[in-house]
């Protein structure tokens, strides 16, 4: 059988606030409470400042991310490379510009 995933810290609210809010909430704090890696030093231990906010304490970079999680890289092992997640949709920005400026008016 597959193992559940209990509750967690949320069980602090008992029997309030029903059964699919306090699952969510799990979901994000589990999410949040998890290791991350920094995009810069690609190390454990990124700490979350304030909602969106983050900072390494081995690099002392402080950058951005997604309100709970540090997602906004995707980081490649076999290349070791930073990848931004949309560059498709940066080529089809930068191709529209370029047919804009040829264009007379």
């Amino acid at each position: 059988m597959a193992e559940k995933l209990g509750l967690g810290s949320v069980k602090r609210f008992g029997v309030r606030y029903g059964r699919t809010t306090k699952h969510r909430l799990a979901k994000i704090e589990r999410a949040q409470k998890a290791p991350q890696k920094c995009p810069y030093c690609l190390k454990l231990g990124v700490k979350r400042v304030s909602v969106g906010i983050f900072t390494c304490p081995t690099c002392k970079a402080k950058f951005t991310g997604k309100a709970f999680t540090v997602s906004t890289v995707i980081l490649t092992k076999e290349e070791g490379a930073l990848e931004e997640t949309a560059p498709q949709e940066k080529e089809e920005v930068l191709e529209g510009e370029e047919n804009f400026e040829d264009q007379k008016w």
